[in-house]
């Protein structure tokens, strides 16, 4: 299925940048303050809204155009990341404003993941649907393997900065592959 083939790539590097994203944020938070409650808010600021928001947005998945839904939410978050990213880069990242963006993309992946889950029915054959869910699993595993290693070199060589930049990035395929999609 072409469409699953693009959609599964696309969604591969674009998870790949979302665990760049998530040793970028834990590595500058460390870097930023020592408080461990503001460096621990930082797995809150990345969960909470997938708690809060999950059930209304699987409820608005099921009323709303779920491919629009997508695109929302896939270009909320390549912004966010931009905008982590680009104040990294000026020197002006402070603990509570890495807390507040990070929940800020987190709203776009809680919004984000009823509709990606919904839409899996609609891009292969039944008969396919097995296969295509366990391919799923082996790109989200293989991306939490490739992602933290990576977002490391990345640190190292750059500064954290990259990695949120990479991840803004790695959300344009996912767009681009649902945009086309009719």
């Amino acid at each position: 299925q072409p469409l699953f083939r693009a959609l599964w790539i696309a969604s591969l590097v674009s998870n790949i940048g979302t665990w760049l994203q998530e040793v970028g944020g834990g590595w500058l938070i460390a870097s930023l303050t020592t408080s461990p409650t503001l460096i621990g808010l930082l797995e809150t600021a990345l969960t909470l809204p997938i708690f809060l928001l999950s059930l209304p947005a699987g409820a608005l998945a099921d009323i709303l155009d779920k491919r629009r839904i997508l695109i929302a939410s896939q270009a909320w978050m390549a912004v966010a990341a931009f905008i982590m990213g680009m104040i990294t880069l000026a020197g002006v990242m402070t603990p509570g404003l890495l807390l507040t963006l990070t929940f800020v993309m987190s709203i776009g992946a809680a919004i984000n993941g009823p509709p990606w889950q919904a839409i899996l029915p609609e891009i292969v054959k039944r008969e396919e649907l097995p296969s295509a869910v366990a391919l799923g699993s082996v790109g989200f595993n293989t991306a939490r393997a490739i992602g933290p290693a990576l977002g490391g070199i990345l640190i190292i060589a750059l500064g954290p900065w990259a990695t949120f930049l990479l991840n803004g990035v790695s959300f344009i395929g996912v767009i681009i592959v649902l945009y086309r999609w009719r």
